[in-house]
């Protein structure tokens, strides 16, 4: 999936959000929203940089252009989406706009509200949990199965991949850090023949994003990431299903501590 740069700009505050609602049949999400009542929606004072045709799907480059927005918080829980300014903002039409959005409204990663419109979906605090919960399941999963199924070559690209990810966590830019950690569970999931489960780690890290987000721009999380991937690629280099799994686990529990603190 092609990647699309996002771009800060000033807007108008009172730019009208009435008439362009994007809309389309959906029940509201269950569970209050993580933080209590849902507030007002957020003034929009960023913009997506316009889409450059390529040979990618356009609706599949609209949908990587908003969830790396909705990752790094250009777009935030309860924002209202308004259909001609992110048209204008991509340089894409309505139809394939609305595409896009179906699919990310069917993953809960949009709701729809009938006074509101369509918006970045909050997440209760119950579901987070949830998620992350999830998530070690999975994540241990692939790991034992990469170790099962990998050779030594991919072991070998996964070692480098580590090394990648916990150079960006030195660094500390968090959409640095997001590539990496996508494309080292990539790795980690193509090892493991286990495309499901990496498509399935993607939508539950972008259902709780806004959390995420808090948690892997803190420096003291940073050092306590990189000493845990160490701890996994150690182990699986040793092919020690026991401990990587053990290890993959540790590294969710902890950046939900984080998360959710």
């Amino acid at each position: 999936m092609a990647k699309a740069a996002i771009g800060i700009t000033k807007r108008s505050a009172s730019r009208s959000v009435s008439a362009d609602a994007a809309s389309s049949p959906a029940a509201p999400a269950n569970g209050q929203p993580y933080g209590g009542e849902p507030k007002p929606s957020p003034v929009v004072r960023a913009r997506l940089a316009p889409l450059q045709q390529a040979s990618a799907p356009l609706r599949s480059k609209i949908i990587s252009a908003l969830r790396s927005a909705i990752e790094t918080g250009l777009l935030v829980p309860g924002q209202r989406l308004i259909e001609k300014d992110l048209c204008e903002q991509l340089s894409v039409s309505r139809t394939s706009l609305r595409e896009a959005l179906r699919e990310l409204q069917a993953e809960s990663i949009l709701e729809y509200n009938s006074s509101r419109g369509l918006s970045v979906s909050a997440i209760s605090l119950e579901d987070a949990r949830n998620i992350y919960r999830l998530r070690a399941v999975v994540e241990a999963l692939v790991v034992e199965q990469f170790i099962e199924q990998a050779d030594d070559a991919q072991i070998k690209d996964l070692l480098q991949e580590s090394e990648r990810l916990k150079k960006a966590y030195r660094n500390g830019v968090l959409e640095e850090i997001l590539v990496a950690k996508r494309s080292f569970y990539d790795r980690i999931c193509s090892g493991a023949k286990n495309a499901i489960a990496f498509d399935m780690i993607n939508r539950l890290v972008l259902r709780t994003s806004s959390l995420r987000k808090g948690s892997l721009v803190r420096k003291e999380r940073h050092q306590q990431s990189i000493k845990e991937i160490e701890v996994l690629v150690k182990a699986i280099s040793r092919r020690d299903i026991e401990r990587a799994r053990a290890a993959a686990i540790e590294h969710v529990s902890n950046s939900a501590r984080s998360a959710l603190q």
